[in-house]
């Protein structure tokens, strides 16, 4: 886990007891705890308005393509009738 072992964790914990002490602990963790889920809420959100929003630009140009397809397909009709007629 980013190459720390059991004597780091331990010295890291140990700072952060001093530091805050044994009462805010579990406080500074609950918090954490929460801005992790936010963060994790937040992403997944973001990922299904990215899916949505790359939905609609693919249907936009479906769309798009299917006109110009038709628009062509009447310019052919029209240069063969030239031709023909």
């Amino acid at each position: 886990m980013f190459g720390l072992g059991l004597p780091e964790l331990m010295l890291i914990f140990l700072v952060v007891l001093l530091l805050f002490g044994a009462k805010r602990i579990p406080d500074i963790a609950h918090g954490l705890g929460k801005g992790i889920r936010e963060f994790k809420r937040a992403l997944k959100n973001t990922e299904e308005e990215g899916i949505r929003e790359f939905k609609e630009v693919l249907k936009d140009t479906e769309n798009e393509v299917k006109t110009a397809v038709k628009e062509s397909d009447q310019r052919k009709s029209n240069i063969e009738n030239k031709h023909n007629g």
